[in-house]
């Protein structure tokens, strides 16, 4: 059986005038780690590809640790962790954020949320979008409480819109200026990503992923744009490393952004192991190009732990 454990942001202060930048602390991520180490035995990347039949017709509970999104808070404080417990993770970057320098749309997405109360954002969509019918149906709002169910409804809702709904165009045109009155995009670059010589240490160790270029949900997606996104980040994973052993995570992960052809266009491309985000540990019979994950608040030692 093999569980995963998923992460994102890593660091000490997640204080903001609104709620919208989500993770855990070192201190927390450490407790965690050991907390799951009496439930299992931690693999590598490596070893996850080499022995991915045997591990999940196994009885025995073996762990991977994930991280989506390449942020440099990954790197600087929760692998030092990783290091001193002897536990390799495999992390997943996008293309994007170093090939054309710039900032995924989602995580300008989380800054501006961090800095606009979500009320505001859901009126100044309709507003700039009243062209378009950008409501969310009844089935809709349904799905964003129950894959945003740590979320206020408010939230839910304009994060299943913005996740979901929109158009990379209209994303663009409701999310582009904002930013940009809030924020350096070549700091937030430099500040927020991790650098050339962090890449290169991963890709040694054969702990880089793909998480696709522009960290879309691939299954809105036409064919030919899910394999030039998909393309794009192995060519630039290769400039570090080769590495025969490729996983892609499927930004978001949600079951719209996994349908087919995405995950028989990963196969197409060379990898060999997918990873959804679907809850839940795998075992036989599971595919091996839409694996579950587990966020990390749904495990021991996670906020969510003991609501389940």
């Amino acid at each position: 059986m093999l569980t995963v454990s998923n992460y994102h942001y890593i660091r000490e202060d997640f204080s903001a005038p609104f709620s919208s930048i989500f993770g855990v602390t070192p201190d927390a991520f450490e407790n965690q780690i050991t907390l799951l180490k009496s439930t299992g035995k931690f693999i590598s990347p490596d070893y996850l590809t080499e022995n991915i039949d045997p591990i999940l017709n196994a009885d025995d509970n073996y762990i991977l640790i994930t991280f989506d999104d390449g942020l440099k808070e990954q790197y600087e404080l929760a692998k030092p962790i990783l290091d001193k417990h002897d536990i390799q993770a495999l992390y997943f970057v996008n293309s994007i954020n170093h090939i054309e320098k710039e900032v995924s749309l989602v995580h300008k997405i989380h800054l501006v949320r961090s800095q606009t109360e979500p009320t505001f954002l859901l009126n100044y969509i309709e507003t700039k979008l009243s062209d378009y019918d950008v409501k969310l149906s009844g089935t809709e709002t349904e799905k964003a409480l129950l894959h945003y169910n740590y979320d206020d409804a408010d939230s839910a809702f304009l994060k299943y819109l913005l996740n979901f709904k929109l158009t990379s165009i209209q994303l663009k045109t409701v999310i582009d200026s904002l930013f940009s009155e809030r924020f350096d995009s070549g700091k937030v670059c430099t500040d927020l990503y991790m650098n050339q010589q962090q890449l290169q240490d991963l890709a040694n160790g054969n702990m880089l992923g793909n998480h696709t270029h522009s960290h879309f949900a691939l299954g809105l997606l036409s064919p030919e744009v899910i394999e030039a996104e998909i393309s794009k980040t192995i060519r630039f994973l290769n400039t570090f490393k080769k590495n025969d052993g490729l996983t892609i995570s499927y930004p978001y992960g949600a079951m719209e952004a996994c349908v087919s052809p995405v995950p028989e266009t990963a196969a197409a491309l060379g990898h060999k192991i997918g990873f959804t985000m679907e809850r839940g540990s795998n075992g036989f019979g599971a595919d091996k190009l839409l694996l579950k994950r587990f966020d990390c608040n749904d495990l021991v030692g996670g906020k969510n732990y003991n609501k389940n």
